[in-house]
């Protein structure tokens, strides 16, 4: 493929790991579903095997549809390269697996993806893994959870469900300090709109389940990290676990992997005027979105981002049973977990993805009873809107 290099992001989603193919000319990249792959003799295999000779072996090693999607992740983050795994929790344990040991110590935001606290804590710390889950908005929290034994901090930001931020600079600062390494989770983001390489993190990791493959059909995750070390440590762990991506799997998310710039666009104008509409009803006690200038963190949304998601937080007054009515009404809006689909999905975290999450440490997070999150779609705004006046009159 010619240099991407200077070319726009539009460009680069659309064209980075097209490579041709050689034997047909297929413009896209083909599936190749297979479980291994032929040598010439014995001697070629043992050079693959070996490292001395580039090509594939077995598709859990390696595939060349996988491949085209990792390349293309890898160049849209600015990272040395990609590694898909079959899932955003396949990514979470890995980086865990790959990234501490026994004894170690990590920090973690506290609002972080539900699974991805309830694995380190209900898990990982069986094997002698510590870990504080702090509010990371503000850096005297990290600060204040530093150990002697600290070896990672782990962001997500915009975090889920809360949408508070995390200011990825200053966290960045603060690693290298401390001779730690910074994950963050751009899983709500995307590449589009921020890039955490480029504000000095060390690995950035998405579930593509969400937004990088936008249909609502494909379950999968991708870890990118910025060197070559970290690459080559964390890809030996992923291929020892067994947890890497099928074929069939990544050229589907390759595919609506080429709109993202495009659905993403349109989903956050559409979020932009629903966090407006709802931050004027009188039925909804608070709105969190990074587009408001109520937004706590609206500032720094400006400086590390470049748009402000499609995703909204907001709490229907009358708690709990206010809520639920208002869920049980809506039409238009899917009543699901997930996020970053074509479609609007609307869900209830401390019923739903954070459900598992002890509650004294869920309300702690950020994560109130009667939060709801939503997904902005693509669907037409205004009959977005409709869908929501309508289920709070059941309020």
């Amino acid at each position: 493929m010619h240099n991407l290099k200077d070319k726009s992001f539009m460009t680069k989603v659309i064209h980075a790991g097209m490579n041709v193919d050689k034997e047909y000319g297929a413009v896209a990249t083909p599936i190749y579903q297979t479980s291994t792959f032929k040598f010439v003799d014995p001697d070629q295999g043992a050079r693959r095997f070996a490292g001395e000779e580039e090509g594939y072996i077995y598709t859990r090693i390696g595939n060349p549809t996988i491949a085209a999607f990792e390349e293309n992740v890898a160049i849209l983050e600015g990272g040395f390269g990609g590694i898909a795994v079959s899932s955003g929790m396949a990514a979470v344990s890995t980086l865990y697996m790959a990234l501490l040991n026994a004894g170690d110590h990590m920090i973690s935001t506290a609002s972080v993806y539900g699974p991805s606290r309830g694995i380190m804590e209900n898990e990982f710390s069986r094997f002698g893994v510590e870990s504080s889950f702090v509010d990371t908005s503000d850096i005297k929290n990290i600060e204040n959870a530093l150990k002697d034994n600290t070896r990672a901090l782990f962001i997500e930001t915009p975090a889920n469900p809360t949408i508070v931020l995390t200011d990825i600079k200053k966290c960045a600062e603060f690693a290298k300090k401390h001779n730690l390494i910074l994950v963050v989770d751009n899983t709500f983001s995307t590449p589009y709109l921020q890039r955490p390489l480029e504000l000095s993190a060390d690995v950035v990791f998405h579930s593509i389940t969400k937004a990088i493959n936008g249909h609502t059909d494909v379950v999968g995750g991708i870890i990118v990290p910025g060197t070559e070390v970290l690459y080559k440590k964390i890809r030996k762990v992923m291929v020892g676990m067994g947890c890497n991506m099928d074929p069939h799997q990544a050229w589907l998310v390759q595919r609506g992997l080429k709109t993202l710039a495009l659905r993403v666009q349109r989903a956050q104008e559409n979020a932009q005027v629903v966090a407006e509409w709802l931050e004027k009803n009188d039925k909804i006690e608070w709105v969190l979105y990074p587009g408001l200038k109520s937004h706590p963190q609206h500032e720094l949304s400006k400086a590390q981002m470049d748009g402000f998601g499609f995703m909204i937080s907001f709490e229907v007054k009358g708690g709990v049973e206010a809520g639920k009515k208002f869920l049980s009404n809506v039409e238009l809006c899917t009543l699901a977990v997930s996020l970053g689909g074509i479609e609007t999905l609307i869900q209830h975290p401390a019923g739903m993805t954070h459900s598992g999450t002890p509650k004294e440490k869920r309300l702690a997070a950020g994560i109130t009873d009667g939060l709801v999150r939503i997904s902005v779609g693509c669907e037409d705004v205004n009959e977005i809107i409709a869908d929501l006046e309508n289920a709070l009159k059941n309020v």
